[in-house]
């Protein structure tokens, strides 16, 4: 070690210093529904040992550094300096004004009896009221709903609700991670091309800027990280991510990687890292939470589509592997069943082909639970994107991908899916922040 630089053979990784993870951290959602009420409840458990944190990386999950006979492979949480969960103080805002134990019965996610032993921490967290507009999520309303002069005074509000929240709980940081409904689907407009349209356009009440995008607008005023946890436009826009850099603050996105989606980006990698081909791949969806009653309205439903049907191309390459890809078909359907509640059923036909073009088949019917799967995401982007701000990153943080359904990346780049590839950049980030070297696989790595 030397100058804060470690010497590997053939590596140099210089080791950043990450400022520490002093006081609170408030943990904010736009959106107190099921994911959201799942987060904080599961979070809270755990505090109070009543639960474990199984699908956390950040709590469960090792990192090995070094050769593979060192065998050096300590918690993330012990390798890199996150905040604990008994400094999380979670809030948020909801056009229901629920406490978040009533949102999480009416969520119908967590069992009654998981959640008496928190009802009281539950009930403590009320929604702030949310900017909302129903154009933009046709199936819900609700009374608690922001009103202003125009789009730059809600966003102003929403940043006054961010300073009152910091004071009233005592944080020293916060950090936001969008867990509402999925808006209308929409493609990038003139007033989301330069930070100068955008707030000409919220001053002048664009119908093109979302409740979402005024959100992400007010956290990176206040210098807070932004994670977007649904399929919409929202600080994936060249005006948010500009301004993002130019106030050092870390965004990502978008649409976490939970149900159907998340089999495809284990299954596709093992299908081409195979050289198996792929005739088509049928998916579809029953749900019946407040997300399957959005999604019931043909325009959110088309974000969700354009998130999902991204993936298998970016995995598979078909440009790179016409024989093999070229001609899938690829069709998503989202259908909502209101007795199915959060418990989502995800069924998937795979019609794959092998040596001399003969075919099979693969059939998955994966009954899961939507939010029980999220809720676990959420907790990790909060504490990662702390992480990335207290190390003075900025702007798209890309390493989180595997987190996301369409990950954003930097101009130019296409994204990837491939959840393994995902998961080792992001471990390797870590490891060179610390000053460790990355692992390549190669000799005793």
């Amino acid at each position: 070690m030397h100058n804060g630089i470690n010497i590997g053979a053939n590596k140099v990784s210089e080791k950043k210093i990450i400022k520490k993870a002093k006081g609170k951290l408030g943990i904010l959602t736009p959106g107190m529904g099921a994911v959201a009420t799942t987060t904080y409840a599961g979070t809270i458990a755990i505090k109070k040992g009543l639960a474990k944190p199984i699908g956390s990386l950040t709590q469960m999950g090792h990192i090995r550094l070094g050769d593979r006979n060192k065998d050096q492979q300590p918690l993330i949480k012990d390798f890199v300096p996150l905040a604990t969960l008994d400094d999380i103080v979670f809030g948020g805002w909801d056009p229901i004004d629920d406490n978040a134990y009533e949102a999480a019965i009416k969520a119908g996610v967590l069992e009654t009896h998981h959640l008496l032993p928190i009802r009281e921490e539950m009930e403590a967290i009320k929604p702030m009221s949310a900017v909302f507009d129903q154009r933009w999520i046709k199936n819900l309303d609700g009374p608690n709903v922001k009103k202003g002069l125009n789009k730059l005074d809600l966003a102003e509000q929403l940043m006054a609700d961010m300073e009152k929240f910091k004071k009233d709980n005592n944080c020293d940081r916060l950090v936001i991670v969008w867990c509402a409904s999925t808006e209308a689907h929409q493609e990038i407009q003139d007033v989301h091309m330069t930070l100068e349209a955008f707030e000409d356009g919220l001053k002048n009440n664009d119908p093109a800027i979302s409740p979402s995008q005024i959100y992400a607008y007010a956290a990176i005023t206040k210098g807070i990280p932004f994670a977007n946890g649904a399929p919409n436009l929202s600080v994936d826009t060249p005006a948010l991510i500009e301004y993002a850099e130019q106030q050092n603050v870390p965004i990502c996105g978008k649409d976490f990687k939970t149900g159907q989606t998340l089999m495809k980006t284990i299954l596709a990698p093992g299908f081409k890292s195979r050289l198996l081909g792929l005739n088509g791949w049928f998916s579809t969806n029953i749900l019946g939470n407040r997300d399957g009653e959005v999604l019931d309205d043909p325009e959110s439903f088309k974000s969700k589509e354009v998130s999902k049907l991204g993936v298998l191309e970016s995995i598979l390459q078909p440009e790179k592997y016409p024989e093999l890809y070229d001609d899938l078909y690829h069709k998503v359907r989202i259908n909502y069943y209101p007795p199915r509640r959060d418990n989502k059923e995800g069924w998937d036909n795979i019609d794959i082909f092998g040596w001399m073009h003969y075919p099979m088949q693969i059939k998955i019917d994966f009954l899961c639970r939507d939010s029980i799967l999220a809720a676990p995401l959420v907790l990790d982007l909060a504490l990662f994107m702390d992480l990335a701000s207290r190390n003075q990153e900025k702007g798209i943080q890309e390493w989180l991908s595997f987190y996301f359904k369409s990950p954003q990346t930097p101009k130019g780049l296409k994204p990837e899916n491939d959840l393994f590839i995902q998961q080792t950049k992001l471990k390797n980030t870590l490891r060179m922040w610390m000053g460790e070297e990355p692992i390549t696989h190669v000799d005793n790595n």
